[in-house]
């Protein structure tokens, strides 16, 4: 079975699928360790890994680079970040093309003008609500896969109002969305009314810090949510893991009285499979 099908399989089956971000094989690992069924890579950690915003600034072959590393790390479905599709409907085909090539079994695609931004900052655009739908058309039809699964995002909220959100996701879903993904709800009645008005598989951001409130899992799926994202905060918390142990390297000159935070050598090298590899590598010497 494929990662598009393994993906459809959890959607199908009853309850939430929760994904939470990832942003290299690492972290991938970690989020297959925990014992989660699905794996977000988040486009806005994925750019923050190397050291730039989410801005739309990394180019689409170092995306795909990193897609295929992500999925490459993992047993479970992967579901991509596509932003805007890096251009018009024809930039949209390509970005498939190299979607399909990584390996990942799903992707959202949003409204937002080129180039994008977080959906959580300020001072966003968005295209058309007909540009947007012949872009999934686009999307749609250039897929080799069938069973990939097209989401379909909105960032309309913050540019144009919550009625033009839920026009924008009936409208999505009817160009061939598979899932809707109204970003950005500012509050719980929002929430709720995305939930009761759009009658397709719905998609939701949960993340601490956001103009989103924070719903648990349980509440969501009441609603008729089916799939959450929770896109940065175990990149958010590395941060802040390494923030600590650096201070202390810094002032003591080693990371001692953090011992019983950090995992141990054999832990990591039992996560990254040291030996498998090596016991692969022995088996096929001359």
């Amino acid at each position: 079975m494929g990662a598009p099908q393994k993906l459809r399989e959890s959607l199908a089956q009853p309850g939430v699928v929760v994904a939470p971000g990832c942003y290299d094989g690492l972290s991938a690992l970690l989020v297959a360790e925990a014992g989660f069924n699905v794996a977000y890579a988040s486009g806005g950690a994925i750019a923050r890994s190397t050291g730039i915003p989410d801005l739309g600034l990394m180019s689409l072959a170092e995306i795909g680079d990193r897609l295929a590393t992500i999925v490459d790390a993992v047993p479970i479905p992967v579901i991509a970040d596509m932003d805007t599709g890096h251009g018009n409907a024809l930039n949209a085909r390509h970005s498939v093309r190299v979607f399909e090539r990584a390996g990942v079994a799903g992707f959202h695609i949003e409204d937002q003008t080129f180039p994008k931004r977080c959906g959580h900052l300020d001072n966003k655009g968005v295209v058309p609500m007909r540009e947007f739908t012949q872009k999934i058309q686009a999307v749609r039809d250039a897929l080799r896969d069938p069973d990939m699964v097209v989401i379909a995002r909105t960032d309309a909220i913050a540019v144009e109002g919550f009625e033009s959100a839920l026009e924008r996701a009936h409208a999505y879903a009817e160009a061939g969305a598979d899932v809707v993904f109204v970003e950005a709800p500012q509050t719980v009645e929002q929430i709720r009314a995305i939930a009761k008005r759009l009658p397709y598989p719905k998609l939701i951001n949960m993340f601490h810090g956001g103009k989103t409130p924070l719903i648990s899992v349980e509440e969501l799926g009441a609603m008729g949510y089916k799939l959450v994202l929770v896109p940065s905060d175990t990149q958010r918390a590395a941060i802040a893991a390494m923030r600590r142990v650096l201070g202390a390297i810094r002032d003591e000159g080693h990371s001692g009285r953090f011992v019983d935070e950090m995992c141990s050598f054999d832990e990591r090298e039992s996560l990254i499979g040291t030996a498998r590899w090596l016991d692969s590598g022995a088996r096929f010497a001359s």
